[in-house]
C-alpha cells in the first residue's frame, strides 16, 4: 500500500511539473484547464458503448436520416474550416514543412494556428457521435475495436497535444487529416441521402487507400524531423510514431485486407465477364456496406443461365 501511495504522489508531482512547461496561451480555453472534462467525456463514451446496446436490444432501430445528413455535412464544413485556418495561418507565419518549432508567443498567426488545432481537438470529441449513431441505428457490427480505439484515443491524446504543443510540427498531421475528413464526411453525408445517391459512391475503397497513405506520410514526416534534429519536443515525435505504427499500420492495414482482399465476391464462370466489367467501372454486383451503416446498391445479381446443349422438352417445366 505504501508503494502505491508513493507512486500516486510521484505522479501528481510530475503532473504539476509538466504544467510549468505547458502552453500558457491555451490554459484558459474551454476544456484545457485540466484533463478531467476530457476524461469525463471519454469515460461517458465508453459507458455508452456498454449501456447503449443493452438499451437498444429490444427496441426498433432509429432511422436518423435527416440527423445524419445534417451531422455529416456539418462535419464537412468544420473540417474544411480547420484545414483552411491551419493552411492560411501556417502560410502567413512562413511555416516549414520539414521542421517547425513551437512558437509560444502571442503572434496573431501563431495564436491562429493554436486556435485551429484546438478546434481540431474539439472535432475529435464531436466524432464520438459516429459511434452513438451506429448504436442507435443498431449497426453494432460497425462498432469494431478499430473504430472505438481510434475515436477514444484521438480525443484524449490531442488534449495533450494542445496543452503542450499547440503549434509547430503539430500543424502538419492535423491539417492533412482535416482535409481527408472533408472527403470522408462528404462520402458519409452523400451516403445518408438515400439510394439515388448511394449508387454513385463507388470510391469508398479509395478513401481507405488515401487514409493509409496519410498515415505513412505522417510517420515519414515525424522520422524526418527526428533525423534533422528539429527543435520540437522529441517525446511527442516518439509517441506519434509508436501510436501510428501500432494502430494506423497494423490495425488499419488488417481492416483493409479483411474488407477488400480476403472477401472476394462469388462469380460463376458464365457471368465472370459481366462481374469483371462491373468491378472495372467501380461497382460491385449485389450489396456493399457504406459508411455510417448505409447500404450501396449496385445492379441486381443475375443468376447464370446454364446451357446444357440440349433442347428442353416441350411442356416440361425446368425446376430450380
Amino acid at each position: 500500500m505504501e508503494i502505491v501511495t508513493h507512486l500516486i504522489n510521484d505522479t501528481i508531482e510530475f503532473y504539476k511539473w509538466t504544467l510549468t512547461i505547458a502552453d500558457k496561451r491555451v490554459e484558459k480555453w474551454p476544456l484545457m484547464d485540466n484533463p478531467l472534462p476530457t476524461l469525463a467525456i471519454s469515460t461517458s463514451y465508453l459507458l455508452f458503448l456498454w449501456l447503449g446496446p443493452k438499451y437498444m436490444k429490444n427496441r426498433e432501430p432509429f432511422q436518423l436520416r435527416k440527423t445524419l445528413i445534417v451531422y455529416n455535412f456539418s462535419m464537412v464544413f468544420l473540417n474544411f474550416f480547420i484545414f483552411k485556418e491551419l493552411f492560411m495561418a501556417a502560410r502567413a507565419a512562413s511555416y516549414s514543412y520539414i521542421c517547425q518549432p513551437v512558437d509560444y508567443s502571442d503572434d496573431p498567426n501563431e495564436v491562429r494556428v493554436a486556435g485551429a488545432l484546438w478546434w481540431y481537438f474539439v472535432s475529435k470529441g464531436i466524432e464520438y457521435l459516429d459511434t452513438v449513431f451506429f448504436i442507435l441505428r443498431k449497426k453494432f457490427n460497425q462498432v469494431t475495436f478499430l473504430h472505438v480505439y481510434h475515436h477514444c484515443t484521438m480525443f484524449t491524446l490531442w488534449w495533450i497535444g494542445i496543452k503542450w504543443v499547440a503549434g509547430g510540427q503539430s500543424f502538419f498531421g492535423a491539417h492533412m487529416n482535416a482535409a481527408i475528413h472533408v472527403l470522408m464526411y462528404l462520402y458519409y453525408g452523400l451516403a445518408s441521402c438515400g439510394p439515388k445517391i448511394q449508387k454513385y459512391l463507388w470510391w469508398k475503397k479509395y478513401l481507405t487507400i488515401i487514409q493509409m497513405i496519410q498515415f505513412h506520410v505522417t510517420i515519414g514526416h515525424t522520422a524526418l524531423s527526428l533525423y534533422v534534429n528539429c527543435d520540437f519536443p522529441h517525446w511527442m515525435h516518439y509517441s506519434l510514431i509508436c501510436y501510428a505504427i501500432t494502430f494506423f499500420i497494423i490495425l488499419f492495414g488488417n481492416f483493409y485486407y479483411q474488407t477488400y482482399r480476403r472477401q472476394q465476391p462469388r462469380r460463376d464462370a458464365s457471368s465472370s465477364s459481366k462481374a469483371g466489367k462491373a468491378i472495372s467501372n467501380g461497382t460491385l454486383n449485389g450489396l456493399s456496406k457504406a459508411a455510417n451503416g448505409a447500404v450501396v446498391t449496385g445492379s441486381k445479381e443475375e443468376k447464370p443461365q446454364e446451357n446444357s446443349g440440349r433442347r428442353k422438352r416441350k411442356g416440361r417445366a425446368k425446376r430450380d
